[in-house]
């Protein structure tokens, strides 16, 4: 991480007109105090009279020192998985709804990051993982997930039935909906409405979370984070395993995805004095009195 910053990245949620206010705000505020500013090219087309560089994000992946992100918790995770492999840091201002991964506001954005600018931030490390499918020991499809790997059935299939192995060791035969292999910080996404337990991001583990099983017996597990976990397919139809709910690939009999931890993590910046508890209470609503 370059420090002190020098060009600096504002992308936009994708398809929200929204966004162009804050980012011309943001971007007219970075640039009054000298450093290089660049938005992404996608979110520039809502955005008029500016004189910012529009780059795409494989470009702005190679270019920049800070890549601030304004949407929300999914707009954060599609930008991480295509910066996290550069090691580029991310800032996340929410125009979303709960917001997990976006701890500024429109309202405060400029004090908070004039701070980071002096070096009054706190750095974050979170895994991300890699996900492969092999189809008759070849590799069909490798990508990263943030937030989790799902394997599921479509809307009209029966039971997803499929082997679990943690490095090379059997665990389970497991028949149902589905299996989310969880990150932490996907613990309070799709794991956590699933029956999960809400884990800490700061803990290095993964977290495999049945669908509806069919046995009652299949909880929940906890692996290390350094586990290579497989899946058999044993039995197909309408099935597919889903990356962040953004990429899908159809399943086949026989298929195995084999999950592990990329080897780079996405980098976080949060405000000096951030609480992931505090978030936990704000966004869980756990303040709340009956």
């Amino acid at each position: 991480m370059k420090f002190p910053f020098q060009t600096i990245a504002i992308i936009g949620k994708q398809k929200s007109p929204e966004v162009a206010e804050p980012m011309l705000r943001l971007g007219d505020f970075l640039a009054a105090r000298g450093l290089r500013v660049v938005v992404d090219g996608l979110a520039a087309e809502y955005l008029k009279d500016h004189s910012f560089t529009a780059l795409s994000l494989d470009e702005i992946a190679r270019t920049v020192d800070l890549a601030i992100v304004i949407g929300g918790d999914g707009t954060m995770l599609n930008i991480a998985r295509t910066l996290a492999p550069h090691g580029v840091p991310l800032v996340g201002v929410n125009q979303g709804r709960l917001g997990f991964l976006t701890d500024l506001t429109p309202g405060n954005m400029e004090v908070e990051i004039s701070a980071m600018l002096e070096g009054k931030y706190l750095t974050e490390q979170r895994l991300l993982l890699l996900a492969r499918v092999l189809r008759k020991d070849r590799e069909i499809y490798s990508g990263l997930a943030f937030n989790e790997v799902v394997v599921h059935r479509g809307n009209i299939s029966s039971m997803v039935e499929f082997e679990v192995r943690i490095d090379g060791e059997y665990l389970y035969n497991q028949r149902a909906d589905g299996l989310i292999i969880s990150t932490p910080t996907g613990s309070t996404a799709y794991a956590m409405s699933a029956g999960g337990a809400i884990i800490h991001p700061g803990l290095d583990v993964l977290e495999l979370v049945p669908v509806s099983p069919h046995s009652l017996s299949n909880r929940p597990i906890v692996v290390r984070g350094s586990s290579e976990i497989e899946l058999l397919m044993h039995r197909t139809g309408d099935i597919c395993v889903r990356y962040d709910s953004h990429t899908n690939i159809d399943l086949q009999l026989h298929d195995k995805i084999v999950v592990s931890r990329f080897d780079k993590p996405v980098l976080l910046l949060h405000p000096q004095g951030h609480s992931y508890y505090h978030t936990l209470r704000e966004k869980l609503l756990w303040n709340q009195t009956l």
